[in-house]
């Protein structure tokens, strides 16, 4: 039996506009409910929408970013559903003249180039959001809806069903997050609700020639990279599983909505999939099209930053670094721009990558966040790292102690110099004193001594470590090392 796993991904990110897509409001998340709100995006009769041009800039540069055709002429339609969070009862979208078709993304999954093809990027408005009493299961007793978030403009970005398993939707959304925030038309942050996937999949069954695609299921609103791949998994394993129980024997059914209880692990019907003619769509009288000049398309065009991939190739080149230590420094622009600068003070593109996905990363990693919410207000420049690695290059501080001064720089903000100095962790590497020191210890360990010269090498790091102990880690270790090493072929001798 043969199976294969059918995905297409419809990603909605919120664009960082100022202000709302059709009017002045302010698109800062977490204000009070319904207080960044007019009668434009509440729906009143008589008003009228303006267009927001520079929502019209970043939906274009996130088109061309993900290697798309830009339209010269495309068109505003009435997307027309009932629910509460959409006052107008239509969503201003467009339909059959999108902003941009045709593009391309690459990513890479178990060392092998994997590509997706992007039917469209198009514009639309936000809708308002519901808050429930209950869970989603159960109902609730009541609902409240917060229009701040109406009218926020947003671009809903599709795939065709070129991807073949959960781990491979994931891996995708992150590089086109990471896409999508190297160019600064969204933040992408997912527990705000500004980056949100819907994600469509359907099994391809080839049972000894008998071929069955089970129905289409949509699991909406996956708000995080972990949802997307748990809630894809489970609908590989309930379909696969209600088609070796007969459920598809007879009609396979039609394409259904799915929600995603994150807090269960499992899918759930919502309800039946509307086709487009449900939602009538049709021209939007109020908004004239939007007409592009290739000149405008152009200088956009020309404002984008170095994308990532052509970046991680950089890095490969120009610096190198290893693949992964490539794709790690590049997964963030943030990122890169600091391990550049570093690199560049420092004169040692290695010895800052090491730095950068060790101490760098791990320390915002133990504060629960990412490196575009840290670096660009940390306590530790670009500068700052380079001089305390520059004081490890010349000896000055040895691996250790500058792990716990760069520690101290990140929660102080105190430069290496300084901390160094204050607190008198500067290496010793004078000769005559690390030879009395190695003496001692040597004299102090007779029986490790004996052992060493039986055969029993590996116990040289225990007297390493003594010395290094009795310095309170100042010592020069591979000098200690070194010292030693002589002194046990001295004995041999």
């Amino acid at each position: 039996m043969k199976v294969e796993t059918i995905i297409g991904l419809e990603i909605h990110a919120e664009l960082l506009t100022a202000s709302k897509i059709f009017c002045a409001c302010s698109t800062e998340f977490g204000a009070e409910p319904n207080s960044q709100v007019c009668p434009i995006c509440l729906g009143m009769p008589g008003t009228l929408p303006v267009i927001n041009e520079r929502a019209v800039e970043y939906a274009v540069k996130a088109g061309l970013a993900l290697n798309c055709e830009i339209a010269p002429y495309s068109k505003w339609d009435r997307k027309q559903y009932f629910y509460p969070d959409l006052p107008k009862a239509y969503q201003i979208s467009q339909y059959d003249l999108p902003l941009s078709e045709h593009g391309l993304v690459q990513f890479t999954m178990e060392d092998k180039l994997h590509q997706v093809r992007i039917l469209r990027v198009h514009l639309e408005e936000e809708a308002g959001k519901l808050v429930h009493s209950g869970d989603s299961l159960h109902g609730s007793d009541y609902s409240l809806v917060d229009y701040n978030r109406g009218g926020i403009p947003l671009i809903e970005i599709v795939t065709a069903p070129d991807l073949r398993s959960p781990e491979a939707s994931r891996l995708f959304l992150e590089r086109l997050r990471t896409i999508l925030r190297y160019i600064g038309v969204s933040d992408c942050k997912m527990q705000e609700g500004s980056l949100r996937c819907d994600a469509n999949i359907n099994l391809h069954i080839d049972d000894d020639g008998r071929i069955c695609k089970t129905p289409i299921v949509e699991v909406k609103n996956l708000n995080s990279f972990r949802a997307v791949e748990r809630a894809l998994n489970y609908e590989v394993q309930r379909q696969y599983q209600e088609y070796l129980d007969g459920v598809y024997n007879n009609h396979p059914g039609g394409k259904v909505t799915a929600g995603w209880n994150d807090a269960r692990g499992f899918t759930y019907v919502q309800r039946k999939k509307e086709q487009a003619d449900d939602y009538r769509y049709f021209p939007d009288p109020d908004l004239l099209p939007v007409v592009l000049e290739r000149a405008l398309v152009e200088q956009w065009e020309g404002e984008l930053p170095e994308l990532p991939a052509l970046r991680e190739e950089r890095f490969i080149k120009a610096y190198a670094l290893p693949a992964y230590d490539a794709a790690v420094l590049t997964s963030s622009r943030v990122l890169a721009d600091y391990f550049e600068a570093v690199a560049k003070e420092l004169n040692d593109a290695k010895l800052a990558s090491n730095w950068m996905m060790s101490e760098v990363l791990r320390l915002i990693n133990e504060e629960g966040q990412e490196p575009d919410d840290v670096l660009p207000t940390a306590k530790v420049t670009p500068v700052g790292l380079a001089a305390l690695l520059q004081m490890l290059k010349i000896g000055k501080v040895n691996g250790n102690i500058a792990k716990e001064v760069f520690e101290e720089m990140w929660h102080t903000g105190h430069n290496a110099v300084d901390i160094v100095a204050s607190r008198g962790l500067e290496q010793i590497s004078d000769s005559a004193e690390l030879a009395s020191l190695v003496n001692t210890v040597l004299a102090a360990n007779t029986k490790v001594v004996d052992d060493i010269l039986k055969g029993k090498t590996g116990a040289i790091g225990f007297l390493v470590g003594q010395v290094m102990k009795a310095t309170k880690g100042k010592a020069n270790p591979k000098m200690v090392n070194d010292m030693i090493q002589v002194r046990l072929q001295e004995m041999k001798g």
